[in-house]
């Protein structure tokens, strides 16, 4: 039986609904969700996709592949709304405008937790005690920033137990880049004032402490104490450099987002700009994933929505363009902030100029990667031409492994495509057969391969998404590929072409072999450009696993044997540390021993016991 779509569906769906505020999914015949939209009034919006004219031609796809709806009601617009948010960033729906990059941005923290407080960057829940400031851009405005933040206000940035550890100054007090309060070179009371002016320095309360720093220098000059003096003129040309290093210093916005938008032919770019304290504290540049056809004002009421789901906006948010329903979203944010926001689109002005700046950097930026895109679209086209493919490929997966004499070794898979590395894709795979001898790559290939495809097969039998690879690389020469061919042979899948890349008979870089399956070797010449691509390709996937390697090392030889008891978290580890010494000591304690460590009870001591006793 033919399922039926299309507005015939739709419509079948009016006699149910009446005009409740809430949330509507739209679904095609697999079930899979194109869209999430929310309603005023569910009936009437439904409607709209009931008529048989008069729609876009991304609405008119979306309208045809419809098989099924499914609908929420809620008590008000708002709540609609967010929920809206909360199932696009779950479902990630094909025609609703996404917002890829999901990292969390970096913020400094002043932590309070200690007398003399410690000043360091950080990123994640604001779980610890102390002040934050921010958003920064990146985490190089971040370190910047603290590196000329020491130098003003000689803060430390040690930890509390290296703190409390220390007998002498370390180097950074050496370089005039700390105080020195871990052995007593400043009082608590002094130490507290260079906190208190960092902090309102970080509020942009920057001109007192400018003046009080230049008077303290004249009476040090005035009392002959040179070198304190010429420590205070390090400090105050410090604190000039910290604010000319901030691009843009607006003195009549002290907290604010900058949020402009550009589009054209069907990309889009949302450029961020963060002023805190009246200073620019950096920019970051997004390209949301778009449906076709969309309007401005819808691109950004979804930029805002779902950039600020998981970070708190300033009281300020200026915009290039208005979204959808600017009083409903400001009323969102405000109930996320636990405060009003006030959004505005200055016409004139010092604002008007900051929106203006950060319009021109997204049509820049936006320009820059298209132009990338079209790039990468003609090395992709190379290379379906040099490898005789059918198309040129959307998604690449490019293989390697690493390994120390077969010790802690790892698989790694990068992903690249038309916008170039896909790095949310990329996978790691610890080795686990037990059969596979020490330094074996073939073994060490068949696991990782057979892995992924085994989860493919099971997560995408119809090869219904972009999960699905249209070229593999591996690094290696025949017997590899013909290694891999054999396993994706014994899973089914036949028709993903393999490429090997194999450097040449005397191993050097630029004369690499191309090996295909049943098929005599190839290369290409010197300067083509698709040989650099590939070399590239393969070199991030060699980075990749090397990395990933070195990480899993490093795990390796920080593991304690206590780790590998159940029950046996941070804090009882580090009791039984302290009282015994060392990992060795507790697994030669009796019972009654491990008992008169704190929190450690008769069962658990027992369970300690058994588990060294049995190797």
């Amino acid at each position: 039986m033919i399922q039926k779509t299309g507005q015939t569906v739709i419509q079948d769906y009016l006699r149910t609904l009446d005009s409740s505020p809430g949330v509507y999914r739209m679904l095609d015949a697999r079930g899979e969700v194109l869209y999430v939209g929310k309603a005023r009034d569910l009936r009437a919006r439904v409607s709209n996709y009931a008529r048989p004219a008069g729609h876009s031609g991304r609405i008119a796809r979306m309208i045809r592949d419809t098989a099924s709806m499914m609908f929420l009601t809620t008590r008000t617009e708002t709540e609609a709304l967010l929920l809206e948010q909360n199932l696009i960033k779950q479902l990630k729906p094909r025609y609703n405008v996404l917002l890829r990059d999901d990292k969390s941005f970096p913020n400094i923290l002043v932590a309070k937790s200690h007398a003399y407080p410690q000043i360091k960057k950080h990123r994640g829940a604001k779980s610890e005690k102390g002040d934050y400031y921010g958003p920064f851009a990146s985490a190089g405005a971040v370190n910047r920033t603290l590196t000329q933040l020491q130098r003003v206000f000689l803060l430390r940035n040690c930890t509390d137990s290296v703190f409390e550890s220390r007998t002498r100054p370390c180097l950074l007090y050496q370089i005039k880049r700390c105080s020195a309060p871990c052995v007593g070179r400043i009082s608590e009371a002094d130490y507290g004032q260079l906190v208190a002016d960092a902090e309102r320095f970080l509020q942009g309360k920057s001109t007192t402490i400018q003046a009080n720093l230049a008077k303290e220098m004249s009476d040090a000059s005035d009392a002959m104490e040179f070198e304190r003096a010429a420590a205070l003129r390090d400090r105050i040309k410090a604190l000039t450099a910290v604010q000319s290093v901030q691009a843009i210093n607006p003195k009549g916005v002290a907290e604010a987002d900058i949020v402009a938008l550009h589009m054209e032919s069907g990309q889009a770019c949302v450029q961020v700009f963060f002023i805190r304290g009246n200073q620019s504290w950096g920019n970051r540049d997004f390209y949301p994933r778009l449906g076709g056809a969309e309007s401005s004002d819808e691109v950004m009421q979804a930029f805002l929505l779902q950039f600020y789901d998981d970070k708190p906006p300033p009281r300020m948010i200026l915009l290039s363009h208005a979204p959808e329903d600017p009083e409903l979203t400001a009323d969102v944010l405000s109930e996320r902030a636990g405060r009003k926001i006030d959004m505005q689109i200055p016409q004139r002005g010092e604002k008007f100029e900051l929106v203006t700046n950060a319009l021109r950097n997204a049509r820049e930026s936006l320009g820059r990667r298209m132009s990338e895109s079209a790039a990468q679209l003609r090395l992709l086209e190379g290379m379906a031409e040099a490898f005789d493919l059918v198309a040129p490929p959307r998604r690449i997966e490019v293989y390697d492994n690493s390994h120390i004499q077969g010790t802690n070794a790892v698989g790694g898979m990068i992903v690249a495509g038309p916008e170039g590395y896909i790095k949310n894709q990329y996978r790691k795979f610890n080795i686990k057969g037990t059969e596979i001898t020490p330094g074996d790559d073939f073994g060490m290939m068949k696991e990782v391969l057979t892995r992924r495809f085994t989860r493919l097969l099971k997560e995408d039998p119809d090869r219904q998404t972009e999960a699905w690879p249209d070229l593999l690389l591996i690094d290696g020469g025949a017997g590899q590929v013909s290694a891999v061919d054999g396993i994706l042979a014994d899973l089914g899948v036949e028709d993903i072409p393999i490429i090997g890349v194999a450097k040449g008979v005397d191993r050097d870089h630029g004369k690499e072999e191309f090996h295909r399956p049943g098929q005599r070797p190839f290369a290409l010449r010197m300067n083509d450009p698709v040989l650099y691509f590939v070399q590239r390709l393969r070199d991030e996937a060699h980075r990749w696993a090397i990395g990933t390697h070195r990480a899993r090392r490093a795990k390796s030889v920080m593991a304690n044997p206590l780790d590998e008891i159940t029950g046996i978290g941070a804090s009882r580890k580090r009791a039984l540390l302290a009282h015994f010494g060392s990992a060795k000591a507790v697994s030669r304690a009796g019972v009654a021993d491990l008992q008169a460590v704190d929190g450690i009870s008769a069962a658990m001591a027992q369970k300690i016991v058994d588990h060294f006793q049995n190797g």
